[in-house]
């Protein structure tokens, strides 16, 4: 138990004399004290901080919030009758502050408060864990991202064309630049087009280029796309939308692996790793003539499936902190965690648009969001306490009953099955036959 104690590291920012004061009465009870100023508070790693806010600290924000935001925990403000004499600073303390003291000390209050602050660091999973940068990709621990991630790195070392498969909002461009970041196209260029996005008159110009004067008020000759990335990888989102005397060049290119531009003379040899995506049927729009079935077998040489945010139990909580933090700087507020209320509204919601309605819902929370958390009316869903199910038979009450367990024990112990049949109380294969009776993957 000494040993958890002695883990708690507080950091004190620009202390003063008071705040020396405390030093003796906190290692006392089990806190690693340290502190420095300002500018070098980054490097010390804590659990909790305080801060002696000054007057230039108010006057320039800007140090106060960055490091409030990098260091990922809770952080206390400490304020003599000056500084809470100076205009919004009320404002200030509450939106970036866990909470506040002022001068001189109350101790035994310091204490309470610096305990509190320390267990919703680690409540909240912060404390002296870093959070993860806001460049790093395909987030989450369920099994359908582990296995993606699996999948990905025996795929990524090839040379042949891979279609990437998952409904919009998905992730696939992730996929995409994954796969390259992890080729030995590493370091030569990724571009990508959405074909979905191009105007049908304007797409083999984008991805072929052409020659000057070829087009009308053409000065130079334009590099299409696919020669941009020579050497490198191109992802061709949204595939589907490619028009048919478009899909035939495409084709060709892949077979031959050189390019004409429009009015060129002389073919262009390339060296290009093709990646595409979408969220079509492909197989149905190659059975209705919309899409070219020699040109389906040449992209889909390897295929990667991105699993549904529905179907990625354990990773909705995740996500939207990541989220939280990733956008807090574009809001300028604090990043702010989930009420109760509102984690039990996501986990309800069927995320139609996956990871990028997500992502939106969470700025919009941000932006919104009145108090230290973030509620579910802040992200536009409706609260449990919103909801009014429709009367039903008794059978109808235990089929979603039963539903909802399984969601819930996934939501928690998504990568140890054998746990969330026990927490339920139920055997493993009962557990199995439950997840397919409701159709859980």
């Amino acid at each position: 138990m000494l040993d958890t104690v002695n883990n708690r590291r507080l950091l004190i920012v620009d202390p003063c004399v008071d705040c020396h004061g405390l030093l003796p009465g906190l290692r006392t009870v089990g806190w690693d004290v340290d502190s420095c100023d300002l500018q070098s508070a980054l490097q010390h790693r804590c659990d909790v901080g305080l801060i002696r806010l000054q007057p230039f600290h108010l006057e320039h924000p800007e140090a106060v919030k960055e490091l409030i935001t990098r260091s990922g925990t809770e952080w206390i403000a400490v304020l003599n009758h000056d500084v809470l004499r100076m205009q919004n600073v009320g404002d200030f303390v509450c939106e970036w502050f866990f909470d506040f003291h002022t001068l001189p000390f109350d101790v035994s209050r310091v204490q309470i408060t610096l305990g509190r602050a320390f267990g919703m660091a680690r409540l909240r999973g912060q404390g002296a864990a870093a959070y993860p940068a806001p460049d790093d990709e395909l987030l989450g621990d369920s099994h359908p991202l582990r296995e993606l991630r699996k999948l990905i790195g025996k795929l990524a070392p090839t040379e042949s064309p891979v279609l990437i498969r998952g409904e919009s909002g998905t992730g696939k461009e992730l996929v995409a630049r994954t796969l390259h970041r992890q080729s030995q196209r590493a370091s030569r260029p990724f571009v990508a087009i959405n074909c979905d996005s191009v105007a049908d008159h304007l797409l083999r110009s984008e991805l072929f280029g052409y020659e000057k004067s070829a087009l009308t008020g053409a000065l130079q000759h334009k590099t299409g796309r696919l020669e941009a990335a020579d050497g490198g990888t191109v992802f061709l989102d949204e595939v589907g939308a490619l028009p048919l005397d478009v899909q035939g060049s495409l084709l060709r290119f892949l077979q031959e692996r050189h390019i004409e531009r429009l009015s060129g003379e002389l073919p262009l040899k390339l060296d290009v790793r093709v990646l595409a995506a979408t969220h079509l049927d492909l197989e149905a729009e190659v059975a209705a003539g919309r899409f070219r079935e020699d040109l389906y077998y040449r992209l889909n040489v390897l295929e990667v499936l991105i699993a549904p945010l529905r179907e990625r139990h354990g990773d909705l909580a995740m996500l939207a902190n990541h989220f939280s933090h990733y956008y807090s700087g574009e809001t300028g507020r604090r990043p702010r965690s989930f009420s109760e209320e509102a984690l039990i509204a996501m986990s309800k919601h069927d995320w139609p648009g996956n990871v990028r309605e997500l992502a939106n819902r969470v700025r919009r929370g941000l932006v919104l969001a009145e108090g230290r958390q973030i509620e579910a009316r802040d992200l536009g869903l409706v609260s449990q306490q919103d909801i009014t199910l429709p009367m039903g038979t008794l059978e109808d009450y235990k089929h979603r009953a039963e539903r909802q367990a399984l969601c819930d024990v996934l939501n928690r112990h998504s990568d140890n099955l054998s746990t969330a049949a026990k927490v339920l109380g139920i055997s493993r294969p009962t557990f199995y036959r439950l997840l397919h009776k409701h159709q859980i993957r």
